[in-house]
């Protein structure tokens, strides 16, 4: 028994739920704020000019996404606590890959909010704006995936207890 808490402490499983409610949280503020920020430019646009609707909802989709980066950690976490077993660092590397994507998809959250709220207001003044708007969209997108990508590196390396010694 004491060998077994030595190699798996108890608070590592509970880090890594940390690190999943992180995760969901934060990445799914991200996305509602984005969402309801630019949804407000989307519905004040759409009053004067209707036939933009549709293609001003490019913001609102890209917020979304930011919450599906939180649940694909959120299941690689999930799924090495359950099945990968644990060392001395494991829990600290799960809550930290979930800090990460969390903060990074309510991060760009904000930024797609913002830039989707005022690009869609731009482009119904000027439709030539809209491409800027989409790049400067995808900048903002661009921050969640950074960490998604590295928040899944993180887990990974959480699992496999690479650079973590047991003894």
């Amino acid at each position: 028994m004491a060998d077994s808490l030595k190699y798996c402490p108890i608070y590592a499983p509970v880090l890594g739920s940390i690190g999943i409610a992180s995760a969901i949280i934060f990445s799914s503020l991200g996305a509602a704020y984005g969402t309801a920020k630019a949804g407000l430019g989307i519905i004040n646009v759409s009053i004067t000019r209707p036939d933009l609707m549709m293609r001003s909802a490019m913001p609102v989709i890209m917020a979304g996404i930011l919450a599906l980066y939180g649940v694909v950690v959120d299941a690689i976490i999930l799924t090495s606590i359950l099945l990968g077993g644990c060392n001395n660092c494991s829990g600290a590397m799960h809550l930290g890959s979930g800090l990460l994507v969390g903060f990074s998809g309510l991060a760009a959250g904000i930024a797609i909010g913002i830039v989707g709220d005022a690009g869609v207001r731009g482009v119904a003044q000027q439709p030539r704006v809209f491409v800027g708007m989409v790049l400067i969209l995808i900048f903002a997108e661009v921050l969640g995936i950074y960490g998604f990508f590295l928040g899944i590196m993180m887990s990974h390396v959480g699992t496999k207890g690479m650079g973590c010694s047991n003894a």
